[in-house]
């Protein structure tokens, strides 16, 4: 670049504070960031911006910290409508007798629809700018999804008993398998295989879905190991431990996210590792529902990538990632016993860039590197309880939430400009969400 070179660039946003993720551990000062189209044109001082830049529009955040837009990597966006509806119960208390009950009778493309757009103004209020999702109807929440102009990974759900969705594996894999080819190479929606558990899909299906994951190049994302009940009773039934039989079966590999992950030994922590499977880390479903801790420092000591999801509003109860960020930081050192383990850094890279890896969207998302996808948040530290500022990175994970969050981009888009939702009608979202909660109130009391 010479002396007078002049780079055009759509928007420019000065920031006091940037968290690149890539290089690990770095906080910058002072930074612009340069948008041109959908994608970073740059990211340099200030002074250089004023020399070698000119954009169209320029936005100053003096207070505030941007980093990448984060990435959930587990959840049930529609259960936002049965937030708070069953809780402190054991999960399959939880699943049979409330939540499950609860999707026969009210599940639906309405209901998918609202649900979804719920939960999405609440991700997206809070940081977010990818989501997976795990639910019926994913035809649904992906339309909604690209409607409003979010990423998302969409796991169409594939089980053995009828639900809303279809009859059997039989239909949901045929619906899947056209679901893939629909979206195939869109730059907002991915659709993977949501196989649901070990305990709920025979050995038949999974090797279909692994057939189709090969077949497709789609991701498979499945819970496993969620509580140790499901180990023992695995073990007891067939003699082997979910894991191995995942592994048996050809489930496990590169393309696979496993969900919760507790109950690990010595040998499922080798066997993760050796299939270069992802682990999906959900903090806080898990602590609320009781199901056992997810050993974050050994797997990641073992070279696994681990990733963080909220799980479902019916067993969080929000959406909130960086508040995820703060109980998994905590959580992984009270169980490794060690104070060091998982800093902020490495918490704010498990929601970017590993959720970028897992994914297989790493040159793309996950981090603030100039050529990828212009997906970025800024969060305002100037409130008074997060004073004063010694490291912006720990403040994220230890102090913020995330209604903190000011402006986000997706692709160069704004999603949120002052705290306020762009593309999504609050007042009118709210008034279904009311009709819905009272449709299930008066149901629960006939």
């Amino acid at each position: 670049m010479t002396a007078d070179t002049i780079i055009a660039a759509d928007i420019r946003i000065n920031a006091r504070w940037l968290i690149p993720v890539e290089p690990l551990g770095v906080v910058l000062e002072n930074q612009a960031v340069l948008i041109l189209g959908n994608r970073l044109e740059a990211i340099v001082p200030q002074a250089e911006a004023d020399t070698h830049f000119r954009a169209r529009e320029t936005i100053d955040l003096p207070h505030h910290v941007i980093v990448p837009g984060l990435i959930n990597m587990h959840g049930h966006a529609a259960m936002s409508l049965f937030r708070g509806m069953a809780d402190d119960l054991p999960l399959m208390t939880w699943l049979n007798n409330h939540i499950w009950p609860a999707e026969g009778a009210f599940v639906s493309e309405r209901f998918i629809a609202d649900g979804t757009q719920l939960a999405m103004a609440e991700m997206l209020r809070t940081g977010t700018t990818c989501f997976s999702d795990m639910y019926f109807f994913p035809e649904v929440a992906a339309q909604m999804a690209r409607d409003t102009g979010m990423r998302a990974q969409v796991c169409f759900p594939l089980m053995e008993m009828p639900t809303p969705w279809g009859s059997g594996p039989d239909e949901y894999l045929a619906k899947g398998r056209d679901l893939i080819d629909q979206w195939r190479d869109d730059p907002y929606i991915r659709i993977a295989i949501g196989p649901h558990a070990p305990y709920t899909v025979n050995d038949s299906t999974f090797r279909r879905a692994v057939a189709i994951q090969h077949e497709t190049g789609a991701a498979l994302q499945v819970h496993l190991h969620e509580t140790a009940s499901e180990v023992s009773e695995a073990e007891s039934q067939s003699g082997q431990r979910p894991i191995a039989r995942m592994e048996n079966l050809g489930v496990l590999g590169r393309n696979t996210q496993c969900v919760h992950m507790t109950a690990l030994n010595d040998q499922d922590l080798a066997m993760v590792r050796g299939s270069g499977a992802h682990v999906v880390h959900c903090p806080e479903s898990n602590l609320k529902l009781a199901s056992g801790f997810c050993p974050v420092q050994k797997l990641r000591d073992a070279g696994t990538n681990v990733t963080i999801g909220t799980d479902g509003a019916a067993s969080n109860n929000d959406l909130d990632l960086f508040g995820e960020m703060s109980t998994a930081a905590m959580l992984a050192k009270a169980v490794a016993g060690d104070a060091a383990a998982l800093s902020a850094h490495d918490a704010l890279a498990m929601a970017t860039i590993n959720g970028a890896r897992a994914l297989g969207r790493e040159n793309e998302l996950g981090s603030l590197v100039a050529g990828k996808q212009a997906d970025l948040v800024a969060v305002d530290l100037s409130d008074p309880f997060l004073q004063p500022v010694y490291d912006p990175a720990s403040h994220l994970v230890y102090s913020n939430h995330g209604r903190q969050v000011s402006h986000s981009w997706i692709a160069g888009v704004p999603q949120v400009q002052e705290g306020r939702l762009t593309r999504i009608d609050v007042p009118d979202l709210m008034l279904r969400v009311r009709e819905w909660h009272d449709r299930i109130v008066a149901a629960k009391m006939n």
